[in-house]
């Protein structure tokens, strides 16, 4: 045990599995003379503007970084809770901000110097479920009976292109929700994970379930439609997936990857994933030579390492779905014949695995027999649900926590 205390490094590949018996934690009045506050970014601000405001050195902390770390601090978004933890004199100790639901920066000052990190969030999460009698729609009344719009825009989103609920739906229709939900600090943190929903329109049940290939699929093993396709590249593996953190093992730092890899041959064709405009087709830095689209519902997809565009494709084109665009290469930081695919919502990098995709999948021998197993323990779940009538329960509020490891600040 105190061999895995004293390497930090070491604790950091290998995970948390030990860490709460090596943290402190403090309430927020104090330890040792030290405070920790609570803030709310806001809309506008940036991460040049956060170390002005605190009268941090701006090259030490950003100017200093190489160019992945000065892209990280740009994932900074509107309305995510961060902490500072100053001294007895009003001096900037720490600081945490979470970049998304996995990974932080972590500022902090050590022999009077300010240093920068990105590090793991540590977070715990939770299978929760309800029951709802509709009223008025499933929107308004999930988030009356929850104040949570995410779960009412996560229910929403992956009925909304196989159900009608406007033409369907009437008063008294009964819905269900299992979802898992990630806390941190005892407060919800980030998007909450739709395990499994049900929803009863004119006395007919209608279920969704999310496969272990992270795919959503209906009760017949179909995979529910949406307006993406599945692949960008025909035929391709998939060499890398979506993580928003990952140690990378030659700069012996956390890094996240927001984006899937498809390893295939240099100029195999790469096909738009939905319709829309393209906004940017030109070298990018570590991207190579990148391809932007924006499409419909906030929602923009991104291209990397292309050897080259199709001819015609440039900023202000519109391409359909399915559109060659351009074609595999390694061009940027790459290190074999692959396509970076992205996807963004509103700027912010999301898992195109998680959204459900327009180009159907029937599933078959294994896969079906494994999907059926996972079906048969969500049905008796729901069932379980239907039958106690489950309703929401509302987590309760705990003062806000700190913890130190080493002398440095987790949660």
């Amino acid at each position: 045990m105190i061999e895995f205390a004293n390497n930090f490094y070491k604790f950091k590949i290998y995970g948390y599995l030990m860490i709460r018996f090596f943290i402190l934690f403090l309430l927020t009045t104090a330890l040792f003379g030290s405070q920790v506050e609570r803030f709310r970014w806001t809309k506008g601000e940036t991460y040049l503007i956060f170390l002005e405001k605190q009268n941090l050195p701006l090259k030490k902390l950003y100017y200093d970084l190489d160019k992945d770390d000065q892209r990280l601090t740009e994932e900074m978004r509107t309305g995510v809770h961060y902490q500072i933890l100053k001294d007895s004199k009003g001096s900037i100790e720490q600081v945490l901000l979470p970049l998304n639901d996995e990974l932080q920066i972590h500022l902090y000052k050590k022999n009077g110097t300010y240093h920068f990190e990105a590090i793991p969030i540590v977070s715990n999460s939770k299978t929760q479920a309800f029951t709802l009698k509709i009223k008025n729609s499933p929107y308004y009344d999930i988030v009356k009976a929850t104040g949570s719009k995410k779960l009412a825009q996560i229910f929403v989103s992956n009925f909304r292109n196989s159900l009608n609920f406007k033409r369907d739906l009437r008063v008294g229709d009964t819905l269900v929700l299992v979802y898992e939900q990630k806390y941190r600090l005892g407060r919800t943190f980030s998007m909450p994970t739709l395990k499994t929903a049900m929803i009863e329109m004119r006395k007919k049940k209608h279920f969704i379930y999310l496969n272990k290939d992270e795919r959503y699929y209906d009760e017949k093993g179909h995979e529910v439609e949406g307006f993406l396709l599945a692949r960008p590249v025909r035929g391709a593996r998939i060499s890398s997936y979506f993580t928003k953190r990952r140690w990378h093992p030659i700069l012996r730092k956390w890094k996240a990857h927001l984006g899937i890899d498809y390893a295939a041959r240099r100029g195999t064709p790469i096909v738009a994933a939905g319709s829309g405009r393209v906004i940017y087709a030109a070298r990018l830095g570590s991207y190579g030579n990148l391809v932007k689209i924006r499409h419909a519902d906030g929602y923009e997809t991104r291209y990397a390492h292309m050897k080259s565009f199709r001819r015609g494709i440039r900023k202000g084109k519109y391409v359909k779905k399915g559109q060659t665009i351009g074609y595999v290469g390694t061009t940027g930081r790459s290190t074999g014949p692959h396509l970076h695919f992205e996807l963004r919502k509103r700027g912010r990098a999301i898992n195109p695995l998680r959204v459900v995709q327009v180009t159907t999948k029937k599933l078959k021998g294994k896969e079906r027999k494994a999907f059926l197993k996972l079906k048969k323990n969500y049905d008796e779940s729901i069932e379980l649900h239907l039958a106690n009538q489950t309703v929401f329960k509302k987590p309760k509020k705990l003062e806000d926590l700190c913890y130190f490891f080493n002398g440095k600040t987790y949660e």
